[in-house]
């Protein structure tokens, strides 16, 4: 389409135009059905957020650097 060309009423309105190729009606539907759906807005349901773990809680990288000795182990998972 050139700067000279007015497009047609009819092309003013048509959600989108077909520049290559030649979709037959099948295409064209499924084509429209997903670009309105996309349009619309609202998707099919997406679960919401879950909460965050209480394990990625940046509370919990606050904690005594670990010591190495005997018992050790058992300290770092004990709170404090």
């Amino acid at each position: 389409m050139s700067g000279d060309d007015e497009p047609t009423p009819e092309e003013r309105r048509a959600l989108f135009r077909v520049v290559r190729g030649t979709p037959d009606d099948r295409e064209l539907a499924a084509l429209t059905a997903v670009l309105a759906a996309a349009a619309s807005g609202t998707g099919t349901g997406s679960a919401p957020a879950a909460a965050p773990s209480p394990w990625s809680h940046p509370a919990a990288q606050l904690r005594a650097p670990l010591a190495p000795g005997p018992g050790a182990w058992r300290a770092s998972a004990l709170p404090r």
